[in-house]
């Protein structure tokens, strides 16, 4: 038995993402546990031994030489990073198919308020409620209120400012939701970080020149279009 079809194994095996650490971890306890409980009777095979020194960059080689095997054989899914680990997915041509094993749940598209909410809190969390509106010069409560209500975004914790405004944060969810791994694989993410954003007593200036703050989950040329108000 060899390591990449164990690791295939345990990916098949569960349906929430799996780390590295997490692969290597079971891989290493289960040929431990299978050594020590060897007798003259149960001989222990010559390929479990070996399987207890397992290390992460192991498992890690075995991840891309999966992918590149799905990939050659041209398998109807592969492997994906998520946040919290890897897992196995069906690749996104075959969605649609996918999604008719599902007719209850219908896809909740974010409208264009929400999405420029969305990006201005994950290109500068934690930020205030008050900084997202002097980017947009609109009110956010509403918005703000259903992305949490969503799992795309979340409270964490106060700013130390005057009266101690709530900080706001995206999620786990929000990084499955976009497929990226972490946030600094949003795109043109060190570019729009440096951006420098109006404060919240610069509101109404700076909604004079909303092109020249606005940001977009979009490449940064898009991002120079006005932001679409909020019906």
């Amino acid at each position: 038995m060899e390591l990449i079809s164990i690791v295939e194994a345990l990916l098949f095996a569960t349906q929430e993402p799996l780390g590295v650490p997490q692969m290597c971890a079971a891989v290493k306890d289960t040929a431990k546990d299978i050594v020590e409980s060897a007798s003259e009777d149960v001989p222990v095979p010559e390929w479990v031994a070996p399987l207890a020194a397992t290390t992460e960059e192991q498992v890690r080689a075995i991840l891309d030489e999966l992918i590149a095997r799905y990939e050659a054989e041209k398998h109807s899914f592969t492997l994906v990073e998520r946040a919290n680990g890897w897992r196995i997915a069906a690749r996104g041509q075959y969605a649609e198919w996918c999604r008719a094993l599902y007719p209850g749940k219908k896809v909740q598209r974010l409208s264009q308020p929400a999405l420029e909410t969305l990006a201005i809190v994950a290109y500068r969390q934690p930020i205030t409620k008050a900084g997202i509106e002097a980017v947009r010069g609109v009110s956010v409560d509403a918005m703000v209120q259903q992305l949490i209500d969503r799992g795309l975004m979340k409270i964490e914790g106060r700013a130390d400012l005057p009266g101690r405004p709530l900080l706001y944060g995206t999620t786990e969810a929000f990084l499955d939701h976009f497929g990226v791994r972490s946030l600094d694989d949003m795109p043109n993410a060190s570019e729009l970080r440096r951006v420098k954003l109006p404060t919240a007593e610069e509101g109404p200036t700076a909604a004079d020149q909303p092109q020249e703050h606005q940001l977009s989950l979009a490449p940064v040329a898009a991002a120079e279009e006005p932001a679409a108000e909020e019906s």
